[in-house]
C-alpha cells in the first residue's frame, strides 16, 4: 500500500475518528477533549447498579474497540493513538465515568500488550484508589506462539470482541461483577485466534507499508499491529490457507494451542483485517465453517464474518473460535445496540445451507410446452446449420485480439476474449456432425440453447445482450423456418435488445450494426433471392460497423469514456459485422 489516505491532518485523524461516529450513532457520546467514548443513557445503566463495561485500545482499528460501545456490551471504549495504547489518564477518565457511584462496579478487559497492560494498570489503580470498584480480566488467545521460552504471553486478537459480547450480556443480565468475571475469564481459557496477512498497512503520515509481503507469499501468525508472525508461507488458494490456519491454531504441538475434538460446539469469528474484499470473504467463510465440520468434526453452531477487528487496510483475516456452553451461546445470541456488531451467518442446526433448485414435473414438459418447443427441420437443413455454427465459432476466436484491441479503447479490453470463450463452449457443446449435441434441426429450441450458454458462460452485458436476442428470436422460429421468419426471428432479438439494454441505432454499440443488416435484409427480400438479400444486409452491416468510429457513444460503457478518446470501431459493432459475413460464406 502507498500510505494514501483521504484525512484532514495526521493529527487530529483519531479525534476527528470519534466525532464522526458519535454523529452518527445517537447513542454513543464523545467525552469533551478525550478520546472516550460512552453510552449516552450511562446515568440509567449507574442507577441500575448494573456491571459497567470498560475496553480500549489503539486506533486504527475501526469499528474497535469504540464501535461496541451499546447496551449489551460496552459502557465505555478508550482510544489510544494510532496503534497506541491509550493513555492512563483517559482510562482513568473513562473508570470515573461508568464507575462512580454505581454499586455495581466495572468490569475490564485488557488486551495483552505490554503497553496496555501497564498504561490499564495505572488507570486501574489509580481508580481503585479512589474508592472505584474495579475488575479486570487480561485477554490473550493468539495461537500463534509455539515456542514454550518465557515471552509477553498471547496477544489480545480478535476474540476479544466475542468475549465483550459474553461480558456485556452478562452485565445486561443483572450478573455480579464477580460472576462476570469468572465467565469472561472461563471464555478467555476457552478460545484462541489465528491471523494471516498477504500484504501490510500503512500508518496515517507514513510513507509506505509497515512491512513487506512478497507478492507470492502470505505471513502466518502475525499480531494487530503487524508483528512479526511465525512464519512465511507460499501463497496459496483459499481452502488451503484456512486449513493451514486452523491446523496450527489446534495443533497440540503448539504450546499455544487451542484443543478441540470432535463433537464439540464452537463459536467461529473469522474477521477481516481492513484489506480483503467481501468476495474473498466469503469464499474464506465458506471454507473454514466446511473445514470445522467436515474435516474435525466441530459443530459450528455461531459463525460471524466481517470486519470487527482491522489493521486499517492489511490485507490478511484471522479466524477466532470460541467452545460454547448454554450461556455463552445466550450471551452471544443476546440483543444489543452497539453499531459494530454484526449478528451471526449460523444459527443452531442449519447444517444444510442449500435448497434444490425448481424442478420440472415428472414425466417430463406437458403437451402445451411440448408443442411450443418448435418445429423440427431436415437433416440436410439442419447439417447445413452445424456448418454455419462452427464456422460463426471459428471466426469469433480468430478475431479475439482485434476486438479486445477495440475494447482497450472504451471498455476493460475483453470484448474478444469474451465473444471467443462463448465461441468455444458453443462450439465444444455442438459436438460431431453425425450426432450433434445441439438441437439443429429444432431452430426454436436451438436459439434457446444458444441464449443460455451465452449468458452464462460469456457473462456481463455481451452474454445478457446475446442471451435476450436468441431468446426473443426463438419464438419466431416454432411453427415454420422460412426467410421471413428468419427475419422475423432478428427482428425480435433487436427489439429485445432495445427494450432491455435501451441502446438505439447510432449509440454508437453492437446494435448499430445489427439494425443496419436487418433492415437492408427487410427492404432487398421483397425483390432479390434470400441469399443476395443477405449478402447486402451483411455489407450493410460492416459498414454501419465501421462508421462507429466516428459516433458519439449514447449507451453501453463507452458512453462513461471521454469522446476525445474513442477513435475506432465499436468492438461489439464489429463482432456482429464478423458472425454475418461467417454466416453468409456458409449460405453461397
Amino acid at each position: 500500500m502507498s500510505g494514501k489516505k483521504l484525512l484532514n491532518t495526521v493529527e487530529r485523524c483519531v479525534d476527528e475518528n470519534l466525532e464522526g461516529l458519535v454523529t452518527i450513532n445517537p447513542g454513543l457520546r464523545l467525552i469533551k477533549d478525550t478520546r472516550v467514548v460512552v453510552r449516552a443513557d450511562i446515568e440509567s445503566v449507574k442507577k441500575a447498579g448494573k456491571v459497567t463495561l470498560l475496553c480500549g485500545g489503539g486506533s486504527g482499528h475501526e469499528p474497535a474497540h469504540a464501535g461496541y460501545v451499546g447496551s449489551g456490551m460496552l459502557s465505555c471504549a478508550v482510544a489510544g493513538s494510532v496503534f497506541t495504547s491509550p493513555p492512563p489518564q483517559d482510562i482513568l477518565t473513562g473508570l470515573r465515568m461508568i464507575t462512580k457511584d454505581n454499586p455495581g462496579g466495572c468490569f475490564v478487559m485488557v488486551p495483552n500488550y505490554t503497553g496496555d497492560r501497564l498504561n490499564y494498570g495505572i488507570g486501574m489503580e489509580r481508580g481503585k484508589h479512589e474508592g472505584l470498584k474495579i475488575s479486570a480480566v487480561t485477554v490473550g488467545e493468539d495461537c500463534a506462539t509455539s515456542s514454550k521460552d518465557k515471552s509477553a504471553g498471547r496477544r489480545g486478537l480478535c476474540g476479544m470482541f466475542l468475549l465483550i459480547k459474553i461480558a456485556g450480556a452478562l452485565a445486561e443480565e443483572g450478573r455480579s461483577l464477580d460472576e462476570v468475571t469468572k465467565l469472561s475469564q472461563l471464555a478467555v481459557d476457552n478460545m484462541g485466534t489465528i491471523g494471516l496477512a498477504l500484504g501490510a498497512c500503512s500508518t496515517p503520515g507514513s510513507n509506505g507499508p509497515l512491512f513487506t509481503v512478497q507478492p507470492d507469499e502470505m505471513e502466518l501468525g502475525l499480531g494487530l499491529h503487524g508483528e512479526a508472525g511465525v512464519k512465511r508461507i507460499k501463497l496459496l488458494t483459499a481452502k488451503e490457507t484456512v486449513k493451514v490456519m486452523i491446523d496450527h491454531m489446534t495443533n497440540p504441538e503448539n504450546s499455544t494451542h487451542l484443543p478441540v475434538k470432535k463433537g464439540d460446539r464452537v463459536a467461529c469469528m473469522i474477521n477481516n483485517l481492513g484489506g480483503m474484499s467481501v468476495l474473498e470473504m466469503n469464499v474464506i467463510a465458506k471454507e473454514t465453517i466446511q473445514y470445522l465440520e467436515g474435516n474435525l468434526g466441530l459443530k459450528v453452531d455461531r459463525a460471524y464474518c466481517g470486519a470487527y477487528v482491522t489493521s486499517l487496510e492489511m490485507a490478511g483475516i484471522s479466524i477466532s473460535l470460541l467452545h460454547l456452553n448454554d450461556t455463552f451461546t445466550r450471551c452471544l445470541d443476546a440483543p444489543t445496540s452497539a453499531p459494530a456488531w454484526l449478528v451471526p451467518l449460523l444459527g443452531p442446526g442449519q447444517t444444510d445451507r442449500q435448497t434444490p433448485a425448481p424442478m420440472m414435473p415428472i414425466g417430463g414438459p406437458s403437451s402445451e410446452v411440448q408443442e411450443a418447443q418448435g418445429l423440427s427441420i431436415s437433416k440436410a437443413e439442419g447439417d447445413r446449420i452445424y456448418d454455419i455454427i462452427e464456422k460463426v465459432c471459428d471466426s469469433l476466436q480468430s478475431v479475439k485480439e482485434m476486438l479486445d484491441g477495440l475494447d482497450s479503447e472504451s471498455g476493460d479490453g475483453d470484448c474478444g476474449s469474451t465473444m471467443a470463450r462463448g465461441a468455444q463452449c458453443i462450439k465444444e457443446k455442438l459436438g460431431k456432425k453425425e450426432t450433434p449435441g445441439l438441437p439443429v434441426t429444432n431452430p426454436s429450441q436451438l436459439s434457446l440453447e444458444l441464449a443460455s450458454i451465452v449468458e452464462s458462460v460469456m457473462g456481463g452485458s455481451s452474454g445478457g445482450i446475446y442471451s435476450l436476442f436468441f431468446t426473443a428470436a426463438s419464438s419466431q422460429l416454432q411453427k415454420e423456418v422460412t426467410s421471413q421468419t428468419w427475419l422475423q426471428a432478428m427482428a425480435a432479438g433487436i427489439a429485445a435488445i432495445q427494450r432491455y439494454g435501451g441502446a438505439e441505432p447510432g449509440d454508437r454499440t453492437m446494435l448499430d450494426a445489427l439494425w443496419a443488416a436487418k433492415e437492408t435484409f427487410e427492404k432487398k427480400l421483397a425483390d432479390s433471392s434470400p441469399v443476395e438479400a443477405f449478402r447486402e444486409a451483411v455489407k450493410a452491416g460492416e459498414s454501419a460497423a465501421e462508421s462507429t468510429k466516428d459516433m458519439k457513444a449514447r449507451a453501453g460503457r463507452a458512453s462513461y469514456v471521454s469522446a476525445d478518446l474513442l477513435t475506432k470501431a465499436d468492438p461489439g459493432a464489429m463482432a456482429v459485422a464478423v458472425w454475418l459475413k461467417a454466416i453468409l460464406e456458409l449460405l453461397v
